[in-house]
């Protein structure tokens, strides 16, 4: 007896997913059950809308999250060549793909124009990945805060390669001050999802520090943002 798809005993290169049991179906799942009960290939199935004439777009979706070790943020951060690469996913899904995670990305990001207070590094680093997790190359960006610790701007102060990038002192409280800003968080990332600063990125924070201090400017913390996570010179004890 042929098996369900949902039991996963059958290849699901042999059926197109019209053809399975309409509780089996992604959409259906989605209407039935609700969004959290799909798993991540089942929603990006229902992006894809079909396969191909040998394979479901489950099964293609599950081939493309294997190929990314079912990793979000490593599919975030490929391009429209590289999603192309996979047979069954021209360009019109390959857009469809990038545009949806493009949009999970900004609605990350959106509970800011609130202005949250941050009160810890897993809040400042809330505030920044989405920004920052996938890019290719090094930025330095740093969070203004209020006397209430209340987000008041996050800027943009350096793009750089993917091994570094320079960090004007003038540009970082030239923002500081047009913001009114009493305190900082700064922040850059590293590509290579190296969580240890280097003894430049140390020199710097002790430089910013000292020139904030002249300005009643205090820098509370810098963070180094990766896919994997986050390194705190704060909670490290290293400033």
């Amino acid at each position: 007896m042929t098996q369900s798809p949902a039991k996963g005993k059958y290849p699901l290169k042999a059926l197109p997913i019209k053809s399975w049991a309409e509780a089996d179906r992604p959409r259906e799942k989605l209407k039935s059950k609700g969004k959290q009960q799909l798993s991540e290939a089942e929603l990006m199935a229902i992006l894809l809308g079909s396969g191909t004439q040998d394979e479901s777009a489950l099964a293609l979706s599950k081939r493309m999250l294997s190929f990314f070790n079912n990793d979000l943020t490593a599919v975030g951060k490929a391009d429209l060549h590289a999603l192309k690469k996979f047979k069954g996913i021209g360009e019109v899904k390959a857009i469809k793909i990038i545009a949806a995670l493009e949009l999970g990305r900004r609605r990350q990001l959106t509970n800011i124009i609130e202005k949250p207070q941050v009160c810890s590094s897993k809040e400042a680093f809330d505030a920044l990945a989405p920004l920052m997790i996938d890019l290719p190359h090094e930025e330095f960006w740093i969070i203004m805060l209020n006397r209430a610790n209340r987000i008041i701007g996050r800027e943009k102060i350096s793009s750089g390669g993917v091994a570094g990038t320079v960090v004007d002192a003038k540009v970082v409280f030239r923002k500081a001050i047009q913001q009114l800003a009493c305190s900082l968080i700064l922040a850059h990332n590293h590509p290579s999802g190296n969580l240890r600063p280097s003894q430049s990125d140390i020199d710097l924070t002790k430089k910013l520090m000292t020139a904030g201090q002249a300005l009643d400017i205090t820098v509370l913390d810098h963070l180094i943002i990766t896919h994997k996570g986050f390194f705190s010179f704060a909670d490290e004890g290293v400033i």
